[in-house]
């Protein structure tokens, strides 16, 4: 357990009280006393009140990863809708959560190298003070919009989608890595996460039918996003941790392979070095990343959703055509900055309930995407197109923020309101049409 005399020591540093201070700027502030927290919810204003505080036996000092217009307003009565208003933004903190250091260490690298690949320039690193890494990506890096939305209102959804995205793409080469470390010995594995063989071993088949045993790092590594919620709290760079005695150390994150636990004790911190979420930032270099993340594998977010047990299933003999199209695919049609790949999933499964064949769909798409600003790679349309059959999914609901909203197309007229997807809204102005056409025979078959 932490010491007064430790605590004392390190919080009187000016430059540590500036940093702690700096970091809480528009962010609820937690306290924490040892084993409890102090009242919520709370600010750090003054570098003064940082020894103050550490006086009166506070550990550790905690920041949300949500940034506030006014942080002592905050209350947990307030509706969703009441915080939105409130929320100036958010940072992300991603959270490599693992029992053992050397396996969160490897993780933490592998997740600051896909992010540079993402082209995220302004991330930051730093130790979380026990066992794992905190990576950061300033809020000022990231789009102020997304489609139509506000980015600043898609909090947890975009870090959550963010953090998945992120542990889906490195859990391959994550795998290899801790297995490398270990020699490629599984029981060693097994033996420091304390978990059943069954557990971390998972099987691929090889070309000629045999199995091929993989680390299953998801047992005992997680890119926390249980955690990525409204007023969740994190350690702040430079405060101490209550169990290890160690300080929460931003570090180099081109160096987070060589860092080892030691540096952060408390007294050999001779300088603040590295700043963790730094505000200046070199624009929105972290827009291709929530772009991503939200256009990733898309169809398992469709599968989520059960179709609408309203929906008519009827023979289309021949392909509807655009002029039936309801409002929001004829503004996807006009070409796409963002959102360009869910705009592929939704188009697809759109013109396949409506009677288009699977060619049809696909000289439809290669001709659209050269509306896109950049297009798509003609590879890329291709490879979605490989195991898609026409007519066996719906396109995603109307509600699914994630699709017409999120990219921005989203623009109901008074038919809109009575639907619950956009086949639907094509099927009923069709049957109309069909009416209206018979009636016309009709007509004038009684006018002879």
């Amino acid at each position: 357990m932490l010491s007064k005399s430790i605590t004392l020591k390190h919080y009187k540093r000016k430059e540590i009280q500036d940093v702690l201070v700096d970091h809480a700027k528009d962010k609820e502030i937690g306290m924490r006393y040892h084993e409890a927290f102090g009242k919520r919810p709370d600010v750090l204003t003054y570098p003064r009140d940082i020894l103050e505080l550490a006086l009166q036996g506070v550990t550790s000092f905690h920041a949300s990863e949500e940034r506030w217009s006014n942080p002592l307003t905050i209350n947990s009565s307030l509706s969703k809708k009441e915080l939105e208003a409130l929320r100036i933004g958010w940072d992300l903190v991603l959270d490599i959560d693992c029992a053992l250091f050397e396996y969160s260490r490897i993780c933490a690298d592998l997740v600051i190298q896909f992010l540079s690949h993402c082209g995220v320039k302004d991330l930051s690193c730093k130790f979380s003070g026990n066992k794992g890494f905190h990576i950061g990506v300033p809020f000022e890096a990231f789009p102020q919009k997304i489609g139509s939305q506000l980015t600043k209102d898609l909090f947890p959804e975009a870090p959550k989608r963010i953090a998945f995205y992120v542990k889906e793409n490195i859990k391959g080469a994550l795998g290899k890595k801790i297995l490398e470390y270990e020699n490629n010995n599984f029981s060693a594995i097994r033996e420091k996460v304390q978990l059943p063989q069954e557990d971390i071993i998972r099987y691929d088949d090889d070309e000629f039918g045999g199995k091929i045993p993989r680390l299953n790092v998801d047992t005992f590594l997680e890119i926390d996003t249980v955690l990525i919620s409204s007023r969740h709290l994190y350690r702040m760079p430079y405060s101490l941790h209550e169990k290890s005695g160690l300080a929460s150390l931003p570090i180099d994150p081109e160096k987070v392979s060589s860092f080892e636990k030691d540096l952060a004790q408390p007294e050999k911190i001779l300088d603040t070095m590295f700043p963790f979420l730094d505000r200046n930032v070199t624009g929105e270099s972290a827009r291709q990343l929530l772009v991503q993340a939200y256009d990733f594998d898309v169809k398992l977010e469709n599968e989520k959703e059960a179709p609408s047990g309203k929906y008519e299933e009827l023979k289309i003999e021949t392909a509807i055509k655009e002029e039936l199209f309801p409002p929001c695919i004829k503004l996807l049609l006009n070409g796409m900055e963002d959102g360009k790949k869910r705009s592929v999933f939704m188009l697809s499964n759109f013109l396949g309930k409506i009677g288009w064949e699977k060619q049809e769909i696909e000289n439809y798409l290669k001709e659209w995407n050269q509306k896109n600003t950049p297009p798509l790679r003609d590879v890329y349309i291709k490879g979605q197109m490989h195991g898609f059959t026409p007519g066996s999914k719906l396109p995603p609901n109307c509600n699914n923020d994630a699709y017409y909203k999120g990219v921005g197309v989203c623009h109901p007229d008074s038919l809109c309101a009575r639907i619950k997807n956009p086949v639907n809204y094509t099927l009923i102005r069709w049957k109309r049409q069909l009416r209206d056409r018979e009636d016309e025979k009709t007509e004038k078959g009684e006018s002879f």
